[in-house]
């Protein structure tokens, strides 16, 4: 599927099938998507909890309760629900420890190229943290950068996904004690098959997007 194609082939899947699940080989490109997104400064800021069990997906549906209890059958039906976390801060260890993984990839020719790209990852976190004062907004804007990337990524493979915002973030950080592991939840996607009732499909529901003209300027 070319990249057009993906584009006006996917939707925001609103029923899956249940009967259907991502094959092995997939849920490896699925991990690669995630792991291999871009971030700012290669921060990756980011973990993911990733159901594909009836179990796991049970526990992220805990999320869908009370007023979000409309999206709790697309968790459960889906054929895998990835929760997307975000670093709430990154301290000394942290950013040592990307150094260090960086260099043993072999990123760096030579110290002097190291730590210049230390100092300039932690340059630019000091700014958000006491300049701007917006270092966790600013690891949650790489984590929605990494969703887009996902969404189109696993749409060019065929697979169906749905973004949910609609989750308590609080009982999800809870379930999975992500705020003492120094994460916390953003939103889950539901990836799978869609149905062939699904309303929301393209064929059923005309995708809809501002004209050109309003929202290109080429100079």
């Amino acid at each position: 599927m070319n990249l057009k194609e993906a584009l006006n082939w996917r939707y925001s899947t609103k029923d899956f099938d249940p009967n259907k699940k991502l094959s092995a080989d997939d849920l490896d490109k699925v991990k690669a998507l995630l792991r291999m997104s871009p971030s700012s400064t290669n921060l990756q800021p980011w973990h993911f909890i990733i159901a594909d069990t009836k179990e796991g997906k049970a526990r992220i549906a805990k999320g869908t309760q009370g007023f979000f209890q409309f999206n709790e059958p697309k968790v459960l039906n889906a054929s895998h629900v990835v929760l997307f976390c975000s670093r709430v801060t990154v301290d000394e260890d942290y950013m040592e420890h990307l150094l260090e993984v960086e260099d043993k990839d072999g990123r760096y020719p030579n110290d002097e190229v190291k730590q210049m790209m230390n100092g300039g990852r932690n340059a630019f976190a000091d700014i958000h943290k006491y300049d701007l004062k917006d270092l966790p907004h600013w690891m949650e804007k790489q984590v929605y950068l990494n969703i887009g990337n996902f969404l189109l990524g696993i749409a060019t493979l065929g697979i169906d996904a749905l973004p949910m915002e609609g989750i308590d973030v609080k009982a999800l950080d809870e379930e999975f004690g992500l705020r003492e592991k120094g994460f916390t939840a953003v939103a889950a996607v539901a990836v799978g098959y869609r149905t062939e009732s699904d309303f929301n499909s393209t064929d059923k529901t005309p995708k809809s997007r501002l004209p050109e003209e309003e929202v290109f300027t080429i100079i």
